[in-house]
Formats: structure tokens, C-alpha cells, sequence
């Protein structure tokens, strides 16, 4: 291979002059053409290989007939803000004649990451929507050559240029200033996964919005988002009941606390106040009813696909790439004990 071969990537001459066919022989491999006979074809699949090229099918299908579908590459998705994220963005496709198609990822498995890449993009797809709550994920995809629109749904700086998010540090810091405006000093924050962004983005929120009304901190609990974290938790920490309030960085985890809260004979909020972040649908109905973080799952959704198509109205004015979210102030919080 030349040298000027060497520092960019391989297009699809490059393979029909190594293979010694046409351009159009390889287009045709590409299309599994049954025109193409077995040697050929094979022939060809290895140079491809050999020289790891991989089609650009994206803008093939826009010069043909377009795809009309948005790739999502999500970690995690059965957890609620990313299950609904994704639901948000299938219905903002929808109005605008887009399909979706989700490619489940493992963050503990890098392979899984340009596994994932490569089903979407054989899918011809016009944008692609990164939801990785994990830094390692965001940071893997950076080494990966994105040939279509982007958007990664996370808050922080690692990709600003591609980011949009709901701003996860101001909800925290609203969560945590309904507790101290209620007169509560004696707050703890279980804090979810170290390594997933709204996680640590909450935690800084926490500790941000303590700091600045000059209220002392303990270190924060790291859980793993389920109830059953929560509920192990609270049955710790009520040994002790060195605190008057609790804000959870989920609302499950918040379930599980208040289940412990009640085990030990106590009351929510008379005893310990009990804030959670997402106000998934159960949380109204929770007993008492959850004050909580709601995030705007819809607003990203239209958000999400406007970046990566373009607004739906040409005058509209563009949209900011952060939603502010909102604290919906129920029955679980009150004045301390």
C-alpha cells in the first residue's frame, strides 16, 4: 500500500485495485449481488479485511434511497432515564418519519462498543445517539470514527461539541437546597455507581449546594441504584440516625430507605426526610408520595432529534443542549424532627 494509502482510510478503489477487480465488483460484493462468483467475492471480503475497510453505508444511502433511521448505542437501557430516553427519542422520530434501532451495549466489554457501531452503521443510518452513562464508554467511543451526525446524551465535558443532557448538578443542587431551606443540617446523599455520569454529576451537585450554604458533609454512599441498596443502607445508617434528612440520587434507592425508615419504627417525613431524582411514575405513588427530580424526557427526545436532523421549522430559534430539570415537591419531606 503507498504511503498516502497508508495515513487515510481505505476506500473502496483501494480494494478493487488490491483485489484486481472493478470498483463496481465490489460495490456489487457489498450488496451481495448474486452476479459475483463465489471466487471473486471471496477474494474480495479478504482484502476488505486485510485492510479493515468498512463502507461508508450512510452516505451511500443517502445518494440511493435514504434509511430514514436514527441508531441509538445505549449502555444500560433497562434502567429508567435511559429506557425512557430512548422512548423519547423513537417518539420525536416518529413525527418526523424516522424508524430507531437500538444497539444494546456491555460497558465492561470494549469489543461490545464497535460491535455495536458496526450493526447501526450496516443499517445505513442517518444520526446516531450515544446514551453511556459510563465515562469509560464516552471515552472509547472518542477512538471510534463516527461517519454520521451524533449526539452524546451525557453532562459532561468530554464531548461538548456533541452533547446534550439534562443538567443532573443544578437538579442535585435543588434537591439538596429543599432540605436545607426546610431547616435539615444533618443530610446524607447515596450517591449512585462512581463511574456513570449522572452519578457523579448529582454528587458534585450535592456537595456544591452543602458547601455553598456552609453546611458540614459526610462522604457520600455509593449504591448501585436498586431499592434493595437503599433499603440495605437505611438499615446502616439508622444505627447511628446522626441525620435528619436523606437525598437519593434515584428514586429507587429512596423506596428501599423509606422502607427501612418504616422497619425501624420511624416515620417518613416526620423522623427523615427523604428526597429522590427522577420522579419515575411509581414515585407519586409511593407512601408517603416522593418529593423528587423531575427530568423532561420528552423535551430531550424532540431536543435530541432536532440536533441530529435539524429543526422542524426553519425559523424556530435552536434549542439549548441542557434542560433544566424540576423539583416536585410531595409528601415525603418536612421540617426536622
Amino acid at each position: 500500500m503507498s504511503e498516502d494509502a497508508a495515513v487515510r482510510r481505505p476506500s473502496i478503489r483501494d480494494v478493487a485495485r488490491l483485489a484486481d477487480v472493478s470498483y463496481q465488483t465490489v460495490s456489487r460484493v457489498l450488496n451481495n449481488h448474486p452476479s459475483v462468483r463465489p471466487e471473486t467475492r471471496e477474494r474480495v471480503l479478504q482484502v476488505m479485511s486485510d485492510l479493515q475497510y468498512r463502507p461508508n453505508l450512510a452516505a451511500r444511502a443517502l445518494v440511493t434511497s435514504r434509511s430514514h433511521t436514527i441508531g441509538i448505542l445505549a449502555a444500560a437501557s433497562s434502567m429508567y432515564g435511559p429506557a425512557s430516553s430512548i422512548a423519547a427519542i423513537e417518539a420525536a422520530a416518529r413525527t418526523r418519519g424516522y424508524w430507531v434501532s437500538t444497539a444494546n451495549i456491555d460497558p465492561s466489554d470494549p469489543t461490545s462498543i464497535p460491535e455495536g457501531l458496526a450493526h447501526l452503521m450496516a443499517q445505513s443510518i442517518e444520526g446516531l445517539v450515544v446514551i453511556a452513562p459510563q465515562v469509560r464508554v464516552v471515552r472509547a467511543l472518542a477512538s471510534q470514527p463516527l461517519e454520521v451526525p451524533y449526539v452524546t446524551l451525557q453532562s459532561t465535558d468530554l464531548d461538548v461539541d456533541h452533547m446534550l443532557s439534562v443538567d443532573q448538578l443544578a437538579g442535585a443542587r435543588l434537591a439538596t437546597k429543599h432540605l436545607i431551606s426546610l431547616g435539615h443540617r444533618g443530610i446524607y446523599h447515596l450517591a449512585g455507581p462512581q463511574d456513570w455520569i449522572e452519578a457523579e454529576a448529582r454528587m458534585r451537585g450535592f456537595l456544591a449546594e452543602m458547601s455553598a450554604n456552609d453546611v458540614p458533609t459526610t462522604a457520600p454512599i455509593l449504591g448501585d441504584w436498586t431499592a434493595e441498596f437503599g433499603y440495605y443502607a437505611g438499615r446502616e445508617l439508622l444505627q447511628v440516625r446522626d441525620f435528619t434528612a436523606v437525598f437519593s440520587s434515584n428514586d429507587q434507592m429512596a423506596l428501599g430507605f423509606m422502607h427501612a425508615v418504616r422497619d425501624e419504627g420511624l416515620d417518613v417525613p416526620r423522623d427523615i426526610s427523604i428526597v429522590g431524582f427522577d420522579d419515575i411514575p411509581e414515585a407519586a405513588h409511593f407512601w408517603p408520595p416522593l418529593t423528587t427530580v423531575r427530568q423532561d424526557f420528552a423535551e430531550l427526545g424532540r431536543r435530541c432529534v432536532e440536533l441530529l436532523l435539524g429543526r422542524a421549522e426553519a425559523d424556530a430559534e435552536p434549542a439549548p443542549a441542557t434542560i433544566v430539570p424540576e423539583l416536585i415537591v410531595r409528601r415525603s419531606t418536612g421540617l426536622p424532627g
